[in-house]
């Protein structure tokens, strides 16, 4: 590990010099790389540079210890080297989690599909509320919300929803939400006061770069066609609605939240391109041998994930057996025990199959 450690503050000082090169200032492209890969490395180089400090002030304190005459400042050095024997454990514990390979996709934006699973109306009501508790915890992480696509059902529910999530380390926080959310409750509906079980997918992606697939423009078959829902006059007269079939592969994407029918063309190829990267990742994930998959599944569309049970106001997250009972807090935008916990759970099973 200390051989790794001292790579990177290697590198940290060579690209630290790199920006006060004239050449490199003055080269956008050259800069821009030189930033962002600082921004990488800097985490671990000070971290590092903190761990040695204290290893430093360990050994001093040991020799005086073992120099020092007067039992009352022998007491104190000792008191000292137990604090700084913490804290080099400690240090070790959050490097060895800094030098973890890192997602590429982590610091990314994300496209969320919401969709009603089993329940009917009621699935498309959960639907409406997830999609308000992850518009709810971008708002508080200061990221920004736009709508892709959205079906809804005229009684305040979706049967799908899309939409984009732009924002630093978007993706690292929302990564784990894939998958299936069952929500337990008495629907509104309901006369006799029964519980209800119904289900709503939710797919988060990472959104492609332009540069990662070639997009035949050849394989694309584009329709327009006629908004629907509220919008007024410009809905019912203007077809800036737009539908993209990938044919090679049948994928369908829509897109009608713009009145621009280029700026849906271009939400749209945003959502294509994120959807063809994500199903080369799968297929890619598939030839993994079953015994190495992540336990902490990030993309499986069919595996039950969590439970949001009403009467009890608890939601319960399976991949991890994590249980809270405050259920309104979670869906009024702050699911960070949850998602803290899965990064947590995701960061024991690296390190534990580092060691093995």
């Amino acid at each position: 590990m200390l051989d790794k450690l001292e790579i990177f503050e290697s590198r940290y000082e060579e690209l630290s010099a790199k920006l006060c090169d004239p050449d490199v200032a003055s080269s956008a492209e050259k800069y821009t790389a030189a930033v962002k890969e600082l921004k990488t490395v800097e985490p671990v180089a000070l971290k590092y540079r903190e761990y040695k400090n204290c290893r430093q002030e360990l050994s001093q304190t040991r020799e005086l210890i073992s120099e020092e005459d007067d039992p009352q400042m022998r007491s104190l050095a000792q008191e000292e080297a137990a604090e700084l024997e913490k804290r080099i454990a400690s240090l070790e514990e959050e490097l060895r989690i800094l030098l973890l390979p890192k997602d590429p996709n982590d610091d990314r934006n994300v496209i969320i599909e919401i969709r009603a699973g089993a329940g009917g109306e009621e699935a498309a009501l959960f639907a409406a509320v997830l999609y308000r508790m992850y518009s709810m915890y971008a708002v508080k992480k200061g990221w920004k919300t736009e709508l892709v696509n959205v079906n809804d059902t005229g009684l305040g529910g979706y049967k799908e929803i899309s939409f984009m999530i732009t924002g630093a380390g978007a993706y690292s926080r929302l990564k784990f939400e894939s998958g299936v959310h069952r929500v337990q409750r008495v629907p509104e509906t309901e006369t006799q006061g029964r519980i209800h079980t119904s289900t709503v997918t939710v797919a988060v992606l990472p959104e492609a770069e332009d540069v990662e697939l070639n997009i035949d423009p050849a394989d694309l078959k584009i329709d327009t066609f006629r908004s629907s829902g509220a919008g007024g006059q410009h809905i019912n007269k203007t077809e800036s609605a737009i539908r993209i079939t990938h044919l090679p592969t049948g994928l369908v994407v829509e897109c009608q939240d713009e009145r621009s029918q280029y700026k849906n063309k271009d939400k749209a190829m945003k959502v294509l391109r994120s959807r063809l990267l994500e199903a080369e990742r799968e297929k890619q994930q598939g030839m993994v041998a079953a015994e190495r998959r992540q336990q902490v599944g990030t993309g499986d569309r069919s595996e039950r994930i969590r439970t949001y049970n009403y009467p009890q106001g608890r939601v319960t997250d399976h991949r991890i057996g994590l249980t809270l009972y405050r259920i309104e807090d979670i869906l009024n935008g702050d699911p960070d025990e949850i998602i803290d916990a899965l990064i947590a759970a995701d960061r024991a099973r690296q390190l534990e199959e580092n060691e093995n």
